[in-house]
Formats: C-alpha cells, sequence, structure tokens
C-alpha cells in the first residue's frame, strides 16, 4: 500500500514541477529538462548547466551491445560532442559479447557510428588504474581504464533505460560500470570480492559498488568539479544498451535532463518513470532489483542529492 501511495503522490509532484519553471532554491541541485530529443535540445540541456569543459575533454557514452538499436545515435550527440572537441571515451565490458576485446569494440563503435563524428578511446586498451574509494562501504579502489587520467574534463552522456541487474541505468551506471576496466567492472559487481568473476555477487552491495565508484571518480576529478551530467530518455526498455538481444520499449519518450549532480539526475529520472501513465513496465524492473538502493546509498556517501530543482527549458 505504501508502495502505490508513494507512486500516486510522486506522480503529482513530478507532473506538476515539470509544467511550470521551477524557482529553485540555492540547497537543491537544479536538474534541467527539455522535452525536445533532438540535437538542439542536446545542447540546449549541457548549456543550461554552465559549465565549461576546460583541457582535453573525454565524453562517455556507451557505444551500445551488437544487435541493439537503442544505443544514443551519433546525430544525436554529434553537436555536443564536436562543440567540446570532446574524445567518445569506453571501456571493455566484462561479460564477453562484441565488446570484451578492444579490437572487436573499435568495430561496433566503428558500426554504430561513432568513429565517424569523433575519436573514440576504448580507455582500458593498455591497462587500468586504480582510483582510491573515501568511505565506502563494500570498495576501497575502484579499478578505471587506464586512459582515464589522460582526460581533464568529463562530460557524462548517458542513455538513461532498464538493466537487468541493475534495474536502471543512467548518471551513475555509466561513470561506474562503464569507466571502469573490464576487471574493474567484475571487481564492482562481486562488490570487491573479484577481478575476474562478476557473477554471484549480493545484489545491494552491487549497487551500493556503483555508487561508491563513482563517488572515486568525481572526488579524482576535483570533487566534481571537472564532469558534468546529461541523460537522455528514449527508447525507455527494460533492458541496457549493453544487451544485444533487449526487449522493445513499450513506454513513450520522455526528454532530456542534464545536472552537475549525478544523484539528483538519477532521481530525476526514476521519478519521471515513476510518473508516467506508461511506466509499468520499468518501474517493475527497478523494483525487482531494489534499483533505488543504488542512488540511496550514493547520497549517503555524499556523492549527491536525491532531493532537486526540476526546471523546464521548454517554459522559456
Amino acid at each position: 500500500m505504501k508502495k502505490y501511495l508513494y507512486r500516486s503522490l510522486l506522480t503529482a509532484l513530478v507532473l506538476l514541477t515539470v509544467s511550470t519553471v521551477t524557482i529553485a532554491s540555492e540547497a537543491k541541485p537544479k536538474v534541467f529538462m527539455t522535452k525536445d530529443i533532438s540535437p538542439n535540445g542536446l545542447m540546449a540541456a549541457y548549456k543550461a548547466l554552465g559549465r565549461e569543459p576546460s583541457g582535453k575533454v573525454a565524453v562517455k557514452i556507451s557505444t551500445g551491445e551488437a544487435g541493439n538499436p537503442h544505443y544514443l545515435s551519433p546525430i544525436l550527440i554529434k553537436d555536443l560532442v564536436q562543440s567540446v572537441s570532446g574524445t567518445i571515451v569506453e571501456c571493455n565490458t566484462a561479460y564477453g559479447g562484441s565488446r570484451a576485446e578492444t579490437a572487436m569494440h573499435r568495430q561496433v563503435a566503428k558500426d554504430h557510428g561513432f568513429t565517424a563524428i569523433a575519436e573514440v578511446d576504448i580507455m582500458d586498451a593498455d591497462g587500468e588504474i586504480a582510483l582510491p574509494v573515501n568511505g565506502g562501504k563494500n570498495l576501497k579502489e575502484n579499478y578505471v581504464g587506464k586512459n582515464f587520467e589522460n582526460y581533464d574534463f568529463y562530460v557524462v552522456l548517458s542513455h538513461f533505460k532498464g538493466h537487468a541487474m541493475g534495474g536502471f541505468g543512467g548518471a551513475i551506471k555509466n561513470v561506474s560500470i562503464g569507466i571502469a576496466s573490464s576487471s574493474g567492472k567484475a571487481w564492482i559487481h562481486s562488490a570487491g570480492k573479484s577481478k575476474t568473476d562478476p557473477w554471484g555477487g549480493a545484489q545491494d552491495p552491487f549497487l551500493e559498488s556503483m555508487a561508491e565508484a563513482t563517488k572515486s571518480v568525481s572526488d579524482y576529478l576535483d570533487n566534481g568539479k571537472k564532469i558534468l551530467y546529461v541523460s537522455v530518455m528514449n527508447h525507455l526498455s527494460v533492458d541496457c544498451d549493453c544487451d544485444g538481444n533487449p526487449a522493445a520499449p513499450d513506454m513513450h519518450d520522455i526528454g532530456i535532463l542534464s545536472s552537475l549532480d549525478p544523484v539528483a539526475l538519477d532521481q530525476a529520472c526514476v521519478d519521471l518513470v515513476y510518473a508516467a501513465p506508461d511506466g509499468k513496465s520499468l518501474i517493475e524492473r527497478i523494483e525487482s532489483r531494489n534499483g533505488v538502493h543504488t542512488i540511496v546509498h550514493a547520497e549517503a556517501i555524499g556523492l549527491g542529492s536525491r532531493q532537486y530543482d526540476l526546471v523546464n527549458l521548454d517554459a522559456k
């Protein structure tokens, strides 16, 4: 009963907030939103953040597993990537598939059109480095692709959707699992118990480890001052872009959101799914994996805030 009351109250709150331009308080991070899922809409969400990348810029995306059509379109992201002179960055997977080895991964990136719009760097092609995890419950170190340290600023460009293990994938997953080396992915999945076996770990420690890994990246990047987050809510399947045979999306596209706070951004995306009239399947996926626990733990360890002010860019 409490769960369904939460949904009803949340739906009313989110719909009311999105319908107007929110007057944001200083105490809460801003999350910007547009329903315009286009190159112009993506640029508007990015520019609303007011943070200019400097130095060598990495744009973290998911290149998408071969056979999956739901990854972010190169046509959609091209203007943003090129406006920051960005290098698209990724790391190899830990579960096999078409992106487990660098040569295959580069081919997928080419096949999906990413090499046509920017340089693509598979950051763990030559190994990994360890980042310290401060205040972690499960991890003391986070293993990321070696080339991670070659970049001064990160634009985290995520496709929000479901996920078979995490319940959903957004900004936190894109940073934690996405920037982790292949063995680092296993380390997160196993909550710091194995760098070779990503399977069989307890669920909540895995979710907590994603939050802890993301905090290590944020801490490294000048305590979050050299990173920003943009999430696209389209092609909302219950499955991730890492699935080569995903379920077809069964809900409408929602929009593009951005924030300097990854916790606020993921929470806003989850809230919008709950507020959607056709979000049943994705809600069930999130709840069946206890997916919101990732955000709860991320807030608890100081990565960001679950409270936010939602600013409707379309109302201007």
